[in-house]
């Protein structure tokens, strides 16, 4: 699946399919309005792409010291530019990442 597919199936579906992996559900939520719910399926996550994840999330907030925790924890760079152009390229990568690992 590639992003436009991803935003196209995100128009059409309330609920995020549960086979995208943790990180590109909690995106699909944030994408959706809940960032509750995207927070609440990365806060307890161990993987770098759900702490990656995270971290965008708390940039979102404007808790930019828990973010930067969590950008450490994922092993990526703090984002400079617009969050959307943050949600854009998390997502894009972990498209081609899950693609890669899940033959999607």
């Amino acid at each position: 699946m590639n992003i436009e597919e991803f935003l196209r199936l995100l128009e059409k579906q309330r609920s995020c399919p549960q086979t995208l992996p943790t990180a590109l559900q909690a995106l699909w939520y944030d994408k959706k309005g809940d960032w509750g719910k995207a927070h609440d399926i990365v806060q307890n996550a161990s993987d770098a792409d759900s702490a990656w994840v995270h971290a965008y999330l708390h940039r979102q907030e404007g808790d930019l010291s828990n973010a930067r925790y969590w950008y450490r924890r994922s092993s990526q760079p703090e984002f400079v530019g617009e969050l959307s152009q943050e949600w854009q390229q998390i997502t894009s990568l972990l498209l081609k990442k899950a693609n890669t690992t899940h033959g999607c």
